[in-house]
C-alpha cells in the first residue's frame, strides 16, 4: 500500500511524522511506501530576497525521510508549488495512493492557517481515504492526541453506499484494530421498532459486528437519535476512540448529510483522529 503524507513542515506536521507508534500502525495495515509531500503556496514567490523556500523544504524533507526509512518504509519526497489540496490530490492520483495523511493541530483545523485549511479542503475533495491526524494545539512541542491510529475505531454509518465503502476499510485496518464501536444515528425517516427484538437498525449493525468479531475484533453497537453530527461527536466523547471512521457523503435521500454538514463538522470538532472515505466517483 502507498500512503501520501502531506506536511507543511510545522511543529504539528513534524510531530505526526516522527510518531513511531503511528508509523507502526501504518505498517500493520500494509503500508510499505510513503510519499512525503510539501507544497510551496502559489503566493510565495521564489524570487523573494534572502529566502530559498524550496531549498529549505527539501532539506527538511530529507530529515523526515531518514526518520521514516529507519522504520522500514520506502520513501519518496516531493516539493511542489501551487494550491496545497489540489497538488496533494494530483500527486495522490499520480502515485495511486491508498491513503492521504495530513496533520492538524487541536480540535479545530479550521483555525489553523496552513495545514488547517488544507485539511478542510482535502476533507471536501480527497481522491483517496483521508486520515486527519490530530495533534495537540496549545503546546510549543506538540504530540499526537492519540498515538495509536487504529486501535479503537468508532465507525459511524447511515447504511448508505458510501458508508458501506467506509466499512470495507476494515479489510486492512483489522491488522491494527482491537476495538470497534458501531454507531448509527436515527433520523425522522428511520422506522421506529415496536420492540428491541424487531429493530432493523440494530439487526443491520449486528450483522456488521459479527463480521468484525469473526476477525477477532472486540465490537459494540450504539444506536442514537438526534442531529447526526452532534450525536457522532457525543458518541466519540463517550467511547473515546483513537479514530472516527466515516464516509464523506451522507445518505443520498438526506441532502443535509452531504459533506460540510456532517463530515466537515467531524473533521473540525472531533477530539480523536478522523478517517474519511470518499465516494467512488471522487
Amino acid at each position: 500500500m502507498r500512503a501520501l503524507c502531506a506536511t507543511d513542515l510545522s511543529a504539528a506536521s513534524e510531530a505526526a511524522i516522527q510518531n513511531q507508534t503511528c508509523l507502526e500502525c501504518l505498517g500493520r495495515i500494509g503500508v510499505d511506501v510513503i510519499h512525503l509531500v510539501t507544497v510551496v503556496p502559489s503566493n510565495v514567490h521564489a524570487g523573494m530576497p534572502g529566502i530559498d523556500f524550496e531549498g529549505r523544504r527539501k532539506k527538511a524533507l530529507k530529515t523526515y525521510r531518514r526518520v521514516i526509512e529507519r522504520e522500514g518504509f520506502d520513501v519518496e519526497t516531493h516539493v511542489v508549488r501551487g494550491t496545497p489540496h489540489r497538488r496533494i490530490n494530483g500527486i495522490a492520483e499520480t502515485i495511486v495512493a491508498d491513503l492521504i495523511i495530513v496533520g492538524s493541530r487541536g480540535k479545530s483545523p479550521l483555525e489553523n492557517r496552513v495545514i488547517g485549511s488544507t485539511a478542510r479542503n482535502l476533507a471536501r475533495t480527497a481522491v483517496a481515504p483521508l486520515i486527519v491526524n490530530r495533534i495537540e494545539r496549545a503546546n510549543e512541542d506538540p504530540d499526537p492526541v492519540r498515538k495509536h491510529l487504529f486501535r479503537h475505531v468508532l465507525y459511524a454509518t447511515d447504511f448508505s453506499e458510501n458508508a458501506a465503502r467506509a466499512f470495507e476499510t476494515f479489510s486492512y485496518l483489522r491488522g491494527a484494530t482491537r476495538e470497534v464501536t458501531l454507531v448509527h444515528v436515527r433520523t425522522p425517516k428511520d422506522p421506529m421498532p415496536e420492540t428491541d427484538a424487531d429493530d432493523p437498525i440494530a439487526e443491520r449493525l449486528g450483522e456488521r459486528a459479527e463480521t468484525l468479531e469473526e476477525w477477532g475484533i472486540e465490537t459494540r453497537t450504539d444506536v442514537r437519535q438526534g442531529d447526526p453530527a452532534e450525536e457522532i461527536l457525543a458518541a466519540e466523547a463517550d467511547h473515546n476512540p483513537t479514530t472516527t471512521l466515516i464516509g464523506s457523503r451522507g445518505h443520498s435521500r438526506l441532502r443535509r448529510l452531504l459533506l460540510g454538514s456532517v463530515s466537515e463538522r467531524i473533521v473540525a470538532d472531533a477530539n480523536a483522529n478522523v478517517l474519511l472515505v470518499p465516494p467512488t466517483d471522487a
